[in-house]
C-alpha cells in the first residue's frame, strides 16, 4: 500500500501541466488502474457493449467504502471522459426528457454535475498527501513532509481549475427560460445549481482555505532544522 501511494503521489505531481490545458487522465493512471481498464473494455467488448457518450462514462463513475488513489484516479480518468463525449440521445438520459427545453437544461445541469464530480475527486486526490499540522516529531522527515504538500497543492489546484467550468454551466442551467422547468430524477443536480447561485456552494472558497492552510503548515516544516528534534 505504501508503493501504491508513493507511484500515485509520484503522477499527481504530472496534473501542474494539466491543470492549465486539460489534458487526458491516462499518465496519472498507476498499472492497476490501467489494468482494470483493460479488463473493462474486454468485458464490454465481449457483449457487444460500446462505451461512447457522457452518461455511459458517468455511470461508470462510482464511489468506494474505503477509497484508495487508484480508485479515485480512476473516476477521475471516466468524470474526464464523460466532459469530452457527445450526448446519447434524449430517451436514454438520466433525466426524462418531454421538449427541447428540458433537453437544454438537462445538457447544462449535467455538464455542471459532472465538473463538481471532478473537482470532488481531486480534493479527495489531494487530501490523501495533504498535512494539517507540522508536528516537531516529523522533523526527521521534513523533506518527505514537503514533497506530500507538493504533491497535495497540485491536486488542489487542478480541483480549482474546473470550478469556472461548474460555474458557468450552473448560470446557463438558472437561465431565465430555463428557472421553472423542472426535472424530478436529477433535481439533485437543480439543487447544486442553486446552491451554486446562492453562494451556499463555494469550491473557490474550500480550496482557497485549503491552500491557505497548507501555506501555513509548509511554512512550519521550512522552519525545522536540527534542533527541533
Amino acid at each position: 500500500m505504501v508503493r501504491e501511494m508513493q507511484q500515485a503521489g509520484a503522477k499527481c505531481k504530472e496534473l501542474g501541466a494539466r491543470t492549465g490545458k486539460r489534458q487526458g487522465i491516462k499518465k496519472l493512471l498507476t498499472p492497476h488502474s490501467l489494468l482494470l481498464i483493460l479488463l473493462l473494455s474486454l468485458n464490454t467488448s465481449l457483449n457487444a457493449y460500446i462505451v461512447q457518450y457522457k452518461e455511459q462514462y458517468f455511470r461508470l463513475y462510482h464511489l468506494h467504502h474505503i477509497q484508495y488513489p487508484d480508485d479515485t484516479m480512476e473516476n477521475i480518468y471516466w468524470l474526464e471522459q464523460a466532459v469530452k463525449a457527445d450526448f446519447a440521445n434524449p430517451l436514454y438520459a438520466i433525466a426524462r426528457i418531454e421538449d427541447e427545453v428540458q433537453w437544454e437544461k438537462y445538457r447544462y445541469l449535467f455538464m455542471m454535475h459532472v465538473n463538481l464530480k471532478l473537482i470532488e475527486q481531486y480534493l479527495f486526490l489531494g487530501n490523501k498527501w495533504n498535512k494539517r499540522n507540522a508536528y516537531f516529531y516529523n522533523a526527521p522527515w521534513k523533506e518527505q513532509n514537503l514533497e506530500s504538500l507538493e504533491t497535495a497543492e497540485t491536486c488542489f489546484r487542478a480541483a480549482l481549475s474546473y470550478w469556472k467550468d461548474a460555474t458557468e454551466w450552473a448560470v446557463k442551467a438558472q437561465g431565465r427560460h430555463l428557472r421553472f422547468i423542472d426535472l424530478e430524477q436529477v433535481r439533485y443536480w437543480q439543487d447544486e445549481a442553486e446552491r451554486i447561485a446562492s453562494k451556499s456552494l463555494d469550491y473557490e472558497k474550500i480550496i482557497h482555505r485549503e491552500l491557505d492552510l497548507l501555506q501555513k503548515v509548509r511554512e512550519q516544516f521550512h522552519a525545522m532544522d536540527e534542533t527541533t528534534y
